[in-house]
């Protein structure tokens, strides 16, 4: 029988039992943000209004708290709001402002700006002009909301970065009876300064942050993001170190770090993450056939998938350190003499036209193949089944005649290529100033015969709907064997979580949220899967080095060892999910209430609880005893070292002792006493 995975994280031993959900009847919890994006439950959402088309997201639910947020607006004839259930997973209540219809408002609001706070926004400015309409329009809201409840309310509300921080400045300045959150996830100047190319984190307490937010003209919204931080009664960042640049750009140190979490999926059949990732693989395979036809020279069995996604931040996202640790792996399997062929996909959106041509004549190429030999295989099997009908042993060299022949000679013909595989996927609208293409072009990766590393730039987001490669982010991620994100600038990094709880092992840094979280959460990050660069304490040339260590040894990994490695890797999944995570934003929600509202609510800081480790479930992807490991990959390959051994009692001992014990939060008094922790 297959083992079913834990469902709560509270089934690992040294965690305490901890209540999910912020469930106080007595307080109204409101997020605040700019494009609504978070799931939850128990939740209202403010979001900006996009377009028309959100609300066709909507289903439209009777309530008596919808019935109060309408009334709101009924007197209000310029005033256009939707209100009802986002169809995602949690279903959470959603109100929806339209700022365009208020922009009339817009001068005499930035007036009310500058005499109440000193602070100006230009004209040019749009999206600061929209995030004053929308900063107004939620502070309006959440006062007449106040206003209307038959008792005193204890509102609770989140605002998640600049754009949606002026409704926090306004809460206060008017001194609504609201306890206000103020979480960013990256600060605007240190985006800006590390796009710049700057030694950030090492000159982070000799930044004159004024000068260096006017020179990028963004010294509004700076004042904008600093206000909200300065005034909220509880200031929250997504990770330590970005709590630190926190502390020295926007003046203020975090009263709590709130990691950011997903939803991860459980499987309740054995090897059905290893399936998915077999499956996924096969897909990725089928468009690397297209891609490199006439070329196809090495050997896909023996093919290592790489990728980088993200936001086209080409220093920031580390890309520029990929491209050169490539370079120089290509060097390293060449020398040594590797059967080893590396794919490295760079999944950035960048501006283009449309699909390459070479590349869509790839796809075409391998189908009219597929085709053929579909068309050769039906013929070849009427023969020999009318033969044997007959009872006779089949001609095998008269199965195939010469129409057949011909039909394959042409298919061939087909794939003669007078030029190499193209390294973009799509016409670039700047394609002589990419900063992707240029370093390509600079390390000469253009998929010769002789590279034992191939590129492929696919300039857009995945689609499952694409003509070229059709396959959502999700499904590309499970076929690759490796995510390599060496990111300069990661306030906390959800593409290397996405890898882990999937199961597939990346490559992280130690300027990233989510590897400075793994390695205080893990004594030895890079036996599970996690391997975490060093960028803060050495030099570029030495994490390029280190990086292409990293690479290199993933290579000479069998296939049997990269099946055990995934195993571990998705054990760490349950680190990442937000009924363990969530319980940080729950006390940044209850201290805030402590602080707002001190007659009703109390704070006491503790101490954290210390304990020793704690042992994780076993996933289902790792079979129950030894007996059963030598076919733990759902498709067996006789490359596997079958001699290599692998005890699973003995892989999750290593996981007990390896696994350090999480920072605990201590349990909520049920008599409104909050028991929260002086720093994180």
């Amino acid at each position: 029988m297959p083992l079913a995975r834990s469902l709560s994280v509270t089934s690992l031993s040294g965690l305490e039992e901890w209540d999910e959900e912020f469930d106080r009847e007595d307080a109204v919890l409101f997020e605040i943000a700019w494009e609504v994006a978070n799931k939850g439950v128990h939740v209202s959402f403010l979001g900006y209004d996009v377009s028309m088309l959100m609300y066709h997201s909507l289903y439209e639910r009777q309530s008596s708290t919808r019935n109060q947020i309408l009334l709101l607006f009924s007197h209000h004839k310029n005033l256009y709001v939707y209100f009802g259930r986002w169809l995602i997973e949690g279903s959470p209540y959603v109100i929806l402002l339209d700022v365009g219809f208020t922009a009339w408002s817009l001068d005499r609001w930035k007036i009310e700006l500058w005499e109440n706070f000193s602070i100006g926004v230009p004209w040019f400015d749009r999206e600061a002009n929209d995030a004053v309409l929308f900063g107004f329009l939620t502070a309006w809201l959440l006062g007449e909301f106040a206003a209307q409840c038959d008792e005193p309310p204890h509102i609770v509300a989140h605002f998640h970065e600049w754009l949606a921080g002026l409704g926090l400045v306004l809460c206060r300045q008017r001194q609504l009876p609201v306890a206000t959150i103020f979480t960013t996830h990256a600060t605007l100047l240190g985006r800006y300064l590390c796009a710049g190319s700057v030694d950030f984190y090492n000159k982070l307490a000799e930044f004159n942050v004024d000068k260096e937010a006017g020179d990028r003209q963004i010294y509004h919204r700076y004042c904008l993001e600093r206000a909200a931080a300065r005034c909220a009664h509880v200031f929250t960042t997504v990770s330590q170190i970005t709590a630190v640049e926190a502390e020295h750009l926007l003046k203020r140190k975090p009263d709590i770090v709130t990691p950011n979490g997903l939803n991860v999926k459980k499987f309740s059949a054995m090897h059905e993450f290893q399936n998915l990732h077999a499956q996924s693989k096969a897909r990725i395979q089928e468009f690397v056939r297209g891609h490199f036809y006439g070329h196809l020279d090495f050997n896909l069995d023996k093919t290592v998938f790489l990728f980088i996604a993200g936001r086209y931040e080409f220093s920031n996202k580390g890309a520029d350190l990929f491209l050169e640790a490539l370079a120089r792996l290509n060097y390293l399997l060449r020398v040594n003499h590797s059967e080893v062929t590396i794919i490295a996909f760079f999944i950035m959106p960048a501006r283009t036209n449309n699909f390459n041509v070479e590349t869509l004549k790839g796809q075409a190429v391998r189908k009219q193949l597929w085709d053929t030999a579909q068309t050769v295989k039906e013929r070849f099997g009427k023969k020999l089944y009318e033969s044997l009908l007959v009872g006779q042993l089949p001609d095998v060299s008269k199965m195939l005649d010469k129409e057949d022949f011909t039909m394959m000679k042409r298919a061939i013909f087909a794939t003669q290529r007078q030029c190499l595989p193209p390294i973009c996927t799509h016409n670039m609208l700047e394609d002589s100033s990419d900063p992707i293409l240029n370093c390509i072009r600079r390390i000469g990766l253009f998929n010769s015969a002789q590279d034992r590393v191939k590129v492929i730039f696919h300039p857009e987001f995945l689609s499952s709907t694409s003509p070229l490669l059709p396959m959502d982010y999700e499904e590309f991620v499970r076929g690759c064997h490796l995510g390599v994100f060496p990111s300069y600038y990661e306030p906390w990094g959800y593409t290397p979580a996405e890898c882990t709880v999937m199961g597939i092992p990346s490559v992280s840094t130690n300027l990233s949220g989510f590897g400075c979280f793994m390695e205080e959460h893990i004594a030895d990050p890079s036996a599970y899967g996690i391997y975490i660069l060093d960028r803060r304490y050495r030099g570029v040339d030495e994490s390029c080095n280190q990086l292409t260590s990293f690479l290199f040894q993933f290579c000479q990994q069998s296939r049997r060892q990269r099946i055990i490695q995934r195993n571990r890797t998705e054990r760490l999944s349950d680190l990442l999910d937000w009924r363990y995570l969530g319980r940080y934003y729950v006390s940044a929600r209850h201290m805030a209430l402590a602080k707002a509202f001190p007659d009703t609510y109390i704070y006491e800081p503790q101490e954290p609880t210390s304990a020793t480790g704690f042992r994780y479930p076993r996933p289902a992807s790792v079979p129950p005893s030894p007996a059963h490991s030598l076919h733990s990959s759902p498709h067996h390959s006789e490359a596997e070292d079958e001699e290599e051994p692998y005890d699973e009692d003995l892989e999750v001992e290593k996981d007990r002792v390896n696994i350090r014990q999480p920072f605990n939060l201590p349990n909520r008094n049920k008599n409104q006493t909050v028991g929260l922790p002086e720093k994180n």
